[in-house]
């Protein structure tokens, strides 16, 4: 039913951050991930075959008896799960969250919110990865944050640019840098050991805040895990993760862990925003990870992720022009691509869809024009025999609207 509302339009009643919002990413990959007809190589989401059922089916009884269980819990995160959890990330990075550095959030999402919320006024510079995860970009552009990109290499963020573009712009430091330094959503790449340490003297150098986003950290193939930013560095480190991959994502968790004063200032914003993580969810993890299954789950997915990579980066080598790139990643779920210059990816999705298969345009993972020529492919949830296929459609697209011939 329409709704009058008299002298007013609906864009005059929203908040200026938001007014004028022409695209949401994120909802239409959620919306393409339901279709039941097109091979999705756009959605990152976990494969089902990695949710521990079992163990929840078992979990479930032991901790619904818990007098927490259905209520309200400290805005921080029960008790019991901060201290397994910071106890494993003491045992995984060497270093362990003193009391006040680590709080439990609503998903990893709702912790790059939070620190969104808290730091960035109007105007406040921010420097991203180019490109970068479009659900952070979008929150500090929607906080109306100065947003420059860094590119990225074979090595992560290209962090001599960076100190670089700190030079040339000398007027305020970014507030904070944002950076996914472990297989990177969106190109699988990896940040090295050598430039991890060189941006965290950057970081203390110009006072700025490094936010790392570990979401995919512990989905590496090779068995090698470099030292986490904030393991290096706690005190100008913020850690930002999420359980959604290495436990389920259906019971929406994650954490921060920083220095105090800002972990002081995330539970406040929290109090404002959901209050309190659910209990159960917290529970039911804290019972599988002390059970031991949690790291077992860990290892079984990686297994079977790399497989979904190794099937991924054989189609591309397969059907891809020649002239074409694409990334193989060291974990995680995607691959980058990137096309001739002139070809739109954004005018080819029409073209894509009509052949069944979705991915994502790179313009997304920019904050200004570039990406044009550049699109996501995510491997974790497509079925294993679908992933060829899609790809060679893909490829076909490709081919022929950069007037190539379609395979290498």
């Amino acid at each position: 039913m329409p709704v009058d509302l008299g002298s007013r339009s609906w864009e005059q009643l929203f908040a200026r951050h938001v007014a004028g919002d022409t695209g949401d990413e994120i909802t239409a990959i959620l919306d393409q991930a339901g279709s039941t007809d097109a091979i999705a190589l756009s959605g990152g989401f976990p494969h089902p075959d990695t949710f521990p059922r079992a163990a929840l089916a078992e979990s479930f009884p032991r901790v619904i008896g818990d007098p927490a269980a259905l209520q309200y819990g400290p805005t921080a995160g029960l008790p019991g799960l901060r201290d397994w959890f910071a106890g494993r990330l003491g045992a995984q990075e060497g270093v362990r969250p003193g009391d006040g550095e680590l709080m439990i959030t609503s998903g990893g999402m709702e912790g790059l919110g939070l620190i969104t919320r808290c730091l960035l006024d109007a105007g406040d510079r921010v420097v991203v990865e180019g490109p970068t995860f479009f659900g952070a970009l979008v929150g500090f552009q929607r906080a109306q944050a100065q947003v420059d990109a860094v590119p990225v290499d074979s090595e992560g963020l290209d962090v001599p640019a960076l100190e670089r573009l700190l030079r040339e712009r000398p007027g305020a430091a970014p507030k904070l840098v944002y950076v996914i330094p472990d297989h990177q959503n969106p190109t699988g790449l990896s940040l090295s050991v050598e430039r991890r340490r060189e941006l965290v003297a950057l970081a203390r150098r110009y006072g700025m805040l490094i936010v790392e986003d570990v979401a995919y950290r512990e989905l590496g193939f090779d068995g090698e895990l470099r030292p986490s930013l904030w393991a290096l560095a706690p005190d100008v480190v913020a850690q930002v993760g999420t359980f959604a991959k290495t436990f389920t994502p259906g019971i929406r968790m994650g954490w921060i862990a920083a220095p105090a004063p800002l972990i002081a200032q995330l539970v406040r914003a929290k109090q404002n925003t959901d209050q309190c993580t659910g209990a159960l969810g917290q529970l039911l993890l804290e019972d599988y990870g002390r059970s031991g299954r949690f790291d077992q789950g860990i290892a079984f997915s990686r297994t079977f992720y790399r497989a979904r990579r190794d099937l991924m980066t054989a189609a591309l080598g397969a059907h891809l022009p020649e002239e074409m790139r694409f990334t193989r990643p060291g974990g995680g779920f995607f691959s980058w691509v990137t096309a001739p210059g002139h070809v739109d990816t954004v005018a080819l999705q029409a073209r894509a869809l009509a052949q069944k298969v979705t991915y994502v345009p790179g313009r997304a993972f920019y904050p200004d024009a570039r990406g044009g020529n550049e699109l996501r492919l995510a491997f974790s949830r497509v079925p294993d025999e679908k992933i060829s296929e899609g790809v060679r459609k893909l490829a076909g697209v490709l081919a022929q609207a950069a007037g190539l011939r379609g395979a290498r």
